[in-house]
């Protein structure tokens, strides 16, 4: 059994050292896929993706009727936090949002750019949307906010949250990222080039090697024909050890 194992690991080795002799040896193709791949990604990034903008609005969603005193209260505050998340971007107060705007097209258009967060340990909720005019994008969100405030009021009966910051028109682009697409664009082409390359070596079942065939014939080679030259300037062909031609693994 022991001796099974060690046979089994060296032929494990053996394998791993081919692939990476594979790979080593086309090093260069493997260089080229990772510059078409990046190149590829960042020409889509900048030419085909349209840029968009981000605005912030933050509301606060606790009131003086719902100041915490108590654990309890807590528990109250953070299953609100929830509630709120859910009504900010229910279809009331989008349809309201899109009406006030004079914007076309459904609410679910409208609530796939907008965003929620709730940070950590705070009864804050940060609405953002995202549009390709960044002055677009902070008049929604600031509409998105004070339709959701009245809303969350009208429905739960209670003060409405307090808004306590707008958005900003954004200078810079928070989409696409031009530097990590292109960094995974590369990435995706070495990975689709080296697995090519890794299976066409699982799947040559060529017999190439002394070695090969003591280890999938169990045979032992006395002696080596080399290589001739065909007629004329063609190339070298190698025989097998059997003096046969393209032997297969069994």
């Amino acid at each position: 059994m022991g001796n099974m194992g060690n046979l089994q690991d060296d032929e494990m080795e053996i394998d791993l050292l081919e692939i990476f002799y594979e790979l080593k040896k086309r090093i260069w193709i493997i260089l080229a896929a990772l510059v078409l791949g990046s190149g590829v990604a960042g020409v889509f990034s900048k030419v085909v993706l349209t840029p968009q903008y981000s605005s912030t609005a933050m509301m606060y969603i606790l009131s003086k009727e719902t100041t915490l005193t108590s654990l309890a209260d807590l528990q109250i505050g953070s299953q609100l936090t929830k509630d709120y998340k859910v009504i900010v971007t229910s279809r009331p107060v989008l349809e309201k949002v899109m009406e006030n705007l004079g914007m076309e097209g459904g609410y679910r258009s409208l609530k796939t750019r907008v965003t929620i967060d709730n940070p950590t340990d705070t009864r804050i909720l940060n609405i953002s949307v995202e549009d390709p005019d960044p002055q677009m994008a902070k008049a929604i969100v600031d509409e998105v906010a004070t339709v959701s405030s009245a809303y969350i009021a009208e429905i739960m009966e209670m003060t409405p949250p307090k808004i306590i910051e707008n958005g900003e028109i954004a200078t810079v682009k928070s989409s696409p990222n031009v530097k990590k697409n292109v960094a995974l664009g590369g990435l995706a082409a070495v990975f689709v080039v080296c697995g090519i390359i890794v299976l066409r070596v699982i799947m040559n079942d060529t017999i190439r090697t002394e070695e090969d065939v003591e280890k999938y014939l169990g045979l032992t080679v006395l002696a080596a024909v080399p290589l001739r030259e065909e007629a004329g300037n063609q190339k070298k062909k190698p025989l097998s050890k059997t003096g046969k031609s393209g032997i297969k693994k069994r």
